[in-house]
């Protein structure tokens, strides 16, 4: 028996009173029944949100509800999605969750059924290959998370943010990647992005020209590898005045290459944690807040003292190598040095056998005179 029955029967015998209040919550409980024929297998699903959590799940369901708006399948064992993840059209699902999954590999047209996708989430996986064309033309991707899912550097490709089509996302993370190294123009298709989270990416420093083309408004650079920051790079700063930076958790060197650094954090107001930028190098500035320090404090002595010291040891070592090729050649030519000495010696002994026998002749009268008679 339906629950439509029940309610004609109710109103036949007339033991109820018509109440839309109640009317209102059985049509919503009805409401709530439709959506919930549909749902998957190992999901749970309410009103338009669908949750497949923890399931050891190997592919995203393929049964469900059309109207579904939010989609969690977080947890499982899917390793790659492709243009069969989503063979039905859901045109009204804004969000969709998929982090945890060991995913690997996002194929080609693999959200082109998702044309309102708004928020996707890949974190905490271990992308391999993300395609450039795995979001379909006219795409609404506004928020984008991909923190922890490059974790080899020599891997970690990010030229898909060029070519995606990525035209309304405002909202990217990469966090906890590891990058080192940020592409040339990799920001530069991407004309609306505001928040740009690069925490804890290894990053050692920023390229020319790497943050001039997004509009940004916050920029997370926390807990990197930073020593200093170019000047072209504080330039492009300067340039957004609306922008809020983070930049702690840096092992800034507080040497005489960073004055210009110095000067710049004292005079913008784009530094939000600006008192917890401290130094690390040398000793005796360390844990010193940036601000607080002079130009009188920054010295360059100990690295000069360190090339120095480099060179020294270079030059010891080129020196030991040339005499080590000398002494070589004069073992590989040993015979004919000694030839050579030996002929030296018997000439230098015959000059001064003749030099000896003069000597004699010209000390006795009667051989000099002998010797003056023989030579006319």
């Amino acid at each position: 028996m339906s629950v439509f029955s029940v309610i004609r029967g109710c109103y036949k015998r007339k033991r109820i009173v018509p109440n839309y209040d109640m009317v209102r919550l059985l049509f919503f409980f009805l409401a709530v029944i439709a959506c919930c024929q549909g749902c998957p297998e190992k999901c749970v699903c309410s009103t338009q949100t669908v949750k497949c959590q923890n399931q050891d799940l190997d592919e995203i369901p393929h049964s469900l509800p059309n109207n579904t708006k939010a989609l969690f399948v977080t947890g499982n064992n899917i390793s790659r999605i492709s243009v069969d993840s989503f063979p039905s059209l859901l045109d009204q699902l804004t969000d969709l969750y998929l982090s945890g999954n060991e995913l690997e590999f996002v194929d080609a047209m693999a959200f082109d059924k998702l044309p309102s996708l708004v928020r996707l989430d890949l974190s905490n996986n271990t992308i391999l290959d993300l395609s450039q064309k795995a979001f379909p033309v006219d795409n609404k991707v506004q928020v984008l998370n991909l923190s922890r899912c490059f974790h080899n550097r020599s891997l970690a490709d990010l030229s898909f943010l060029q070519q995606a089509n990525l035209q309304q996302l405002t909202v990217l993370d990469l966090s906890n990647n590891d990058l080192v190294f940020l592409p040339d123009n990799v920001f530069s298709s991407l004309p609306s992005l505001e928040n740009l989270s690069l925490q804890n990416s290894s990053i050692i420093s920023l390229q020319n020209g790497t943050l001039k083309v997004p509009p940004l408004h916050d920029l997370d650079l926390r807990d990197n590898s930073l020593r200093q920051l170019p000047i072209s790079t504080m330039s492009e700063f300067s340039q957004k005045p609306g922008l809020h930076i983070r930049l702690s958790g840096n092992p800034w060197r507080c040497d005489c290459f960073i004055e210009d650094f110095l000067s710049w954090l004292k005079n913008s107001s784009q530094i939000t944690d600006v008192q917890n930028l401290t130094c690390v190098e040398p000793e005796e500035l360390r844990c010193l807040p940036l601000i607080h320090i002079q130009n009188s404090q920054l010295k360059c002595s100990g690295d000069m003292e360190g090339v120095l010291e480099t060179s020294y040891v270079f030059l010891g070592l080129v020196l030991a190598l040339i005499g080590v090729i000398f002494l070589l050649v004069l073992y590989l030519n040993r015979k004919g040095i000694k030839r050579w000495m030996y002929n030296i010696r018997d000439a230098c002994r015959d000059h001064m056998e003749g030099y000896h026998y003069r000597y004699e002749i010209n000390s006795d009268p009667r051989l000099a005179n002998l010797s003056i008679n023989s030579d006319v």
